[in-house]
């Protein structure tokens, strides 16, 4: 069902105050609708209150692995927006609990409250039969959501860019510091790279009802890069020169299995493993239109027009070195 977005609307997002989160906030507010960002730590989230007029965003306490913390945030919603997931797991915050038993509950959650609509992030490769556990259990996670919530809308993001992210950054921190940056898996595979305010333009999209409920949608960016093309794009917005080195899966896998012990760990098991397979939207979601173009997103944003910016922190003398594209 379609959700008039205005000063009478009432949005709970929950998981709204991480990367995703705060320009899905900003795009909503813009609609003058009122929103519940539900979050683990309501006092951490004060950076979204600028995003809306006074009153507008309203940080409220939830937590995917208690049901019924979700209920009270959902109470009297118009529509749900779950932006909530992990890219590595850590204590009781498992993949299973939060990307697959947590968007159930959250799927419940937006059921008990009356929502007319409801719209789950996922993520490109989402499947029952993925190499990577975190692509597993967003499939899971998936399945759980409609069984719940049948006329709920789904997006699978491919890799999502913009100031804050933790891709193009992490690599541009990297090549600060390292001689030479590793090419997993000889660096083949290729990846479809979306910047974060489009994917906030899906969202909106689909609460309005310009999304088919029937299969997810696939949101890619304007241009498919291999692994490879992407740090050659780094090493050129910084201003680095580094050697590209080669690295085979299973050596990058036992690399992984020493750095994710680290309380923030620059490579993760699940990484490498999600890096075994392609991130592209499919042939089949581009023929159903089922794209960023199917909702209405004709020029989605490409990589050179913003990621050169963001990232002249990382060149020799920052925002004093003269970058020429």
């Amino acid at each position: 069902m379609a959700v008039t977005l205005n000063n009478a609307a009432l949005i709970t997002i929950y998981g709204g105050s991480g990367f995703v989160g705060r320009h899905v906030v900003r795009a909503i507010a813009k609609t003058g609708a009122r929103m519940r960002v539900a979050v683990r730590r309501p006092e951490l989230a004060g950076h979204l209150q600028p995003l809306g007029g006074v009153g507008q965003i309203n940080a409220v306490q939830a937590n995917v692995r208690y049901p019924e913390s979700l209920l009270a945030a959902a109470a009297g919603a118009d529509a749900v927006i779950n932006l909530v997931g992990i890219l590595f797991p850590s204590g009781k915050q498992t993949f299973k609990s939060v990307q697959d038993e947590g968007a159930r509950h959250v799927a419940e959650a937006a059921r008990a409250g009356g929502a007319k609509a409801l719209v789950h992030v996922s993520a490109i490769g989402a499947s029952r039969d993925a190499l990577s556990v975190y692509a597993r259990s967003k499939a899971a996670g998936e399945e759980a959501v409609k069984e719940v919530f049948p006329e709920s809308v789904i997006l699978r993001p491919s890799i999502v860019f913009g100031p804050e992210d933790d891709f193009f950054n992490r690599f541009a921190a990297l090549a600060r510091i390292a001689p030479a940056l590793p090419l997993i898996g000889g660096g083949k595979t290729r990846l479809e790279p979306v910047f974060v305010g489009d994917v906030a333009k899906a969202v909106i999209a689909a609460l309005i009802g310009k999304a088919d409920a029937r299969a997810p949608y696939e949101l890619g960016g304007p241009e498919m890069l291999t692994l490879r093309e992407v740090m050659q794009r780094v090493l050129t917005y910084t201003m680095r020169k580094r050697w590209l080195v080669p690295e085979p899966f299973w050596l990058a896998r036992l690399q992984a299995a020493f750095l994710q012990l680290l309380p923030k760990p620059p490579l993760t098991l699940y990484q490498v493993r999600l890096l075994q397979t392609d991130n592209v939207v499919s042939d089949a979601a581009k023929r159903d239109g089922r794209t960023l173009e199917g909702l209405g997103i004709e020029e989605p944003v490409s990589i050179k027009a913003v990621v050169p910016d963001y990232l002249e922190q990382f060149r020799p003398r920052g925002q004093f070195s003269l970058y020429r594209p």
